[in-house]
């Protein structure tokens, strides 16, 4: 699987949002580039050339380097908040309902890891009032997390006595995924999701 197919992962639709196609296409080039080389060492030149384009024909869809890393940022994270937020109101017991919201946000992060690698890591690049926007989005992720961990706490099922440190310790062993996972190494993100769901349930004193 190359980069850019990674990185819309596997599907035309994963960009869907993104029109027109030159518009897309660019957006893809910056995701690679800046998982690559960072934001800071890609020159709109860099993005422009991934994309078989001038670096003239980028500032028709995009005003600067960080409108690109913006949006990329925006839809990653609205895409981050939607798995956690239907795993949170789906039925089920707490256990069930963090088992799942754990193994789909491990999966994302391992089967997308390069747009992962940006939407995560990339945060202190944007400015004040962009990097507000998704700092909201991440309160919201981690709101839907901490949701489930306070329902399996008032219904005994879990055995956790700071709730908000182990929320931001179940998100830490999601997200840190994008950092190490290999589409060459012994595990399918399927199976990385159901390990890290096993021992997220341990973490939360689940039998």
């Amino acid at each position: 699987m190359s980069t850019a197919e990674e990185t819309a992962g596997g599907e035309t639709s994963a960009w869907a949002e993104v029109t027109p196609d030159a518009a897309r296409r660019l957006l893809i080039a910056a995701v690679e580039a800046f998982a690559e080389r960072g934001y800071h060492a890609t020159t709109t030149r860099d993005i422009a050339g991934r994309a078989g384009m001038s670096p003239a024909a980028l500032y028709i869809h995009y005003k600067t380097k960080e409108e690109l890393l913006h949006r990329i940022s925006r839809i990653g994270h609205e895409k981050a908040l939607d798995i956690l937020r239907t795993a949170a109101r789906r039925e089920g017991t707490p256990a069930e309902r963090l088992s799942d919201a754990v193994s789909s946000f491990v999966r994302w992060h391992a089967g997308g890891r390069t747009t992962a690698r940006v939407v995560q890591y990339e945060l202190d690049s944007l400015g004040p009032d962009a990097r507000a926007e998704i700092l909201a989005l991440r309160r919201q992720c981690d709101a839907e997390v901490r949701g489930i961990i306070d329902d399996g706490v008032a219904a005994g099922d879990f055995d956790v006595l700071d709730v908000k440190g182990t929320t931001l310790a179940v998100l830490s062993l999601c997200i840190d995924v994008a950092r190490w996972f290999n589409v060459d190494g012994p595990w399918t993100p399927d199976e990385v999701g159901a390990l890290y769901a096993d021992l997220v349930l341990r973490m939360v004193g689940v039998k």
